[in-house]
């Protein structure tokens, strides 16, 4: 499956969830997605953590 295709997919459930159950559903599954996208690149070793909360703290580094 290409990004194209699962972007698509991923679209399409979020507007079965707005429309069936709403907009606060459709807001709390978004919110599950970015955190279950999160974890995933965590797992596979594909986001750095430390690198992103430094970002976020303001000590941007390039090493």
């Amino acid at each position: 499956m290409n990004a194209t295709t699962a972007g698509i997919l991923i679209g399409a459930i979020l507007v079965i969830v707005w429309i069936t159950l709403g907009f606060g559903a459709f807001v709390l599954v978004l919110v599950g997605m970015i955190v279950g996208g999160i974890v995933g690149r965590i797992v596979d070793g594909k986001l750095d953590l430390p690198g992103v909360v430094d970002a976020v703290r303001g000590r941007r580094s390039s090493s």
